[in-house]
């Protein structure tokens, strides 16, 4: 057989919370064409981003990474290399980590690949959902590193899991002693995205947005739909935990001001609850499998903010998988089924 491995993807993050590291991040981050769309020219995008974004956001980002930085550095970096150690204790094959932005890098994974001799890689992008942003984008960028660095590799890619049974299984048993304290609602935060990116993603143009309950209307769409991937990895959730269909909703956090983003908005949100009288919120992110800056300030700290002052009374971010036991066995199972195929 041939000599095969695999490769686990997620974002990235800074170096260090130094605003210069920070702005080199935001840079490559906010600078991928598939991140950033708009404007269509590269030099109008690049004046946006260099000129307006980053040298307005970096502090604020810095300081904000300041406030979730370990010992060890970034939550993202440090977990994700737990992950990596789990599931290479259970695979007879090598297993690397890599980031689309910031370090460890692809090429540098990809390196390491060719200097062992792997013919055959397995990519596992550790995004449940689709999105243009995301998934698409770190994919694509190793098909271009792998072009470059090593064209005969064969690459073959983990499609997004979002419905997966052991992963709907392992999001049940991660929530499930959190869903056994006592609580008013539970709250399903996903990152936010353009709605211009569900049309664009549409190769039909006829469906998302379109059509009445798009994301319950079955479609051939849906392949590429954020939204109607999140909608069914909730719906599933909801159905494997037994939630009362009036005890959980959806919201949307992380958005960009300029153009309608997918609503309504978790900060939002976190306030309307409160006023209801929902005094105990769980708000779990299942669009992450990695705790980062998007639970962990902006969830765990900001959203614990707006629900107290809105006069909420206990707020509980559960844990995203990271490296739990039930993820780590559904990264095993799939991962092996492709290492031990014929």
């Amino acid at each position: 057989m041939p000599k095969r491995a695999v490769l686990l993807l997620n974002l990235g993050s800074p170096d260090s919370t130094a605003v210069p590291d920070v702005k080199r991040y935001l840079r490559e981050f906010l600078g991928d064409d598939r991140v950033i769309d708009r404007p269509a020219s590269a030099l109008l995008r690049g004046v946006l981003v260099n000129g307006i974004i980053i040298p307005f956001r970096a502090k604020n980002s810095a300081h904000a990474y300041s406030t979730i930085w370990t010992a060890e550095g970034s939550p993202l970096i440090v977990t994700s290399k737990l992950a990596r150690a789990a599931l290479q204790k259970r695979l007879d094959a090598p297993v690397d980590l890599a980031m689309n932005y910031g370090n460890p890098s692809i090429p540098d994974a990809l390196r390491r690949f060719v200097a062992a001799g792997i013919e055959e890689l397995l990519l596992f992008p550790q995004y449940p959902h689709y999105a243009m942003s995301s998934w698409e984008t770190v994919v694509a960028k190793v098909y271009r590193e792998v072009a470059k660095l090593a064209p005969t590799m064969k690459v073959e890619t983990v499609q997004p899991f979002y419905s997966d049974p052991d992963y709907i299984d392992a999001l049940v048993t991660g929530a499930r002693p959190y869903l056994a304290q006592p609580h008013d609602h539970l709250l399903f935060s996903y990152h936010s995205i353009p709605q211009r990116h569900l049309t664009k993603a549409d190769s039909s143009k006829a469906h998302c947005l379109v059509v009445p309950n798009c994301c319950t209307t079955c479609s051939p769409a849906h392949a590429t739909c954020y939204k109607a991937q999140i909608t069914r990895t909730t719906q599933l959730f909801a159905e494997r935990a037994g939630l009362a269909p009036d005890r959980w909703s959806i919201a949307f956090q992380s958005r960009i001001a300029g153009e309608p983003w997918l609503t309504p908005y978790t900060d939002f949100e976190c306030k309307r609850l409160a006023a209801l009288g929902r005094k105990r919120l769980l708000v779990m992110t299942p669009a992450f499998v990695t705790d980062c800056l998007e639970t962990l300030e902006e969830i765990r700290v900001r959203g614990a903010e707006d629900f107290t002052a809105a006069g909420g009374e206990s707020f509980t971010a559960i844990p995203c998988l990271n490296d739990h036991p039930a993820f780590i066995d559904f990264l095993a199972k799939r991962s092996l089924a492709w290492l031990h195929k014929n």
